[in-house]
């Protein structure tokens, strides 16, 4: 065995010990005022489909039915979050932690562009550096008592998604689309990464499915017909929607008013297997 050695492979560089054992991911744990029940990632293998306000939506909607709820904005680079729920106010500390900005109806919110004195300000930061700043998102924020945390996911099958799937007690992830054939392909790919690593797909959301003239009460499919069913079922997900285009919540993203939006129940489905996997989760726990 290596001298002085710390048991702890992972990190070790001496590759010929005989004491050494295969490297498996490690679980964060959270810092002693947070106390996170259930995580769900929100995923995307493509960018530009609506996956940050899939995310918004979910949590708004679990947040009405009385859940406490927060948002870990994973997409470092390129956060959106703070702006459609209008949160301006920079992030402060205290001993224990970050504490993380809140929305108007209490959800709570960790991002990056709360960091930062303009929120135009980039962030070029490498990929160790982004795996990092997840890290400590997780363990080094003041979460308090979350229900359900989402975390918003940056688009592909990079550094981010294998960080958080290795390191946060992951419940099960939705995943996001629109109606083409070429992003579900690569909808696709998040998925059987999602099942590589043991990660269950809890359900599938077509966005700008299509658009509902207000005038004459029929559906235009602006981006072709739409293949949520179809996708799902080739990829073995158990629930799908669809979601329209919708100049209002459009409107009311751009305002910060995304909570305000009426989804109509659309997402109720997804919202359900999203409990009953946070009940499984539950009850393997207590076995």
């Amino acid at each position: 065995m290596a001298e002085e050695c710390s048991h702890e492979c992972g990190s070790c560089g001496v590759s010929g010990c005989g004491e050494r054992t295969a490297a498996g991911p490690t679980k964060l744990e959270t810092n002693n005022r947070s106390n996170v029940k259930h995580v769900i990632g929100v995923v995307s293998g493509k960018g530009g489909v609506g996956k940050s306000l899939v995310t918004s939506l979910l949590a708004s909607e679990m947040n009405k039915r009385g859940n406490k709820v927060g948002i870990l904005d994973a997409d470092i680079t390129g956060p959106s979050i703070p702006k459609t729920f209008g949160i301006t106010n920079p992030l402060t500390a205290d001993a224990d932690g970050i504490l993380p900005g809140q929305t108007q109806t209490g959800i709570k919110v960790m991002s990056t562009n709360l960091m930062l004195p303009k929120g135009d300000l980039p962030v070029a930061w490498r990929g160790p550096v982004v795996s990092n700043a997840i890290r400590q998102f997780w363990s080094e924020t003041n979460w308090g008592d979350i229900d359900y945390l989402f975390v918003d996911m940056p688009p592909g099958t990079s550094d981010v998604l294998l960080t958080v799937f290795q390191s946060l007690p992951v419940d099960g992830i939705v995943t996001v689309s629109a109606p083409q054939e070429l992003v579900a392909m690569i909808v696709g790919k998040a998925v059987n990464l999602a099942h590589d690593m043991d990660v269950e797909v809890l359900g599938l959301v077509e966005n700008m499915a299509y658009f509902k003239c207000d005038d004459c009460g029929k559906e235009h499919h602006i981006f072709g017909e739409p293949q949520g069913a179809e996708v799902a079922e080739r990829y073995n997900i158990p629930a799908y929607t669809t979601l329209p285009i919708d100049p209002k919540f459009a409107r009311l993203c751009d305002e910060g008013k995304v909570e305000d939006y009426d989804v109509k129940g659309k997402l109720d489905v997804i919202i359900d297997k999203i409990v009953e996997a946070g009940e499984k989760q539950e009850e393997k726990a207590a076995e």
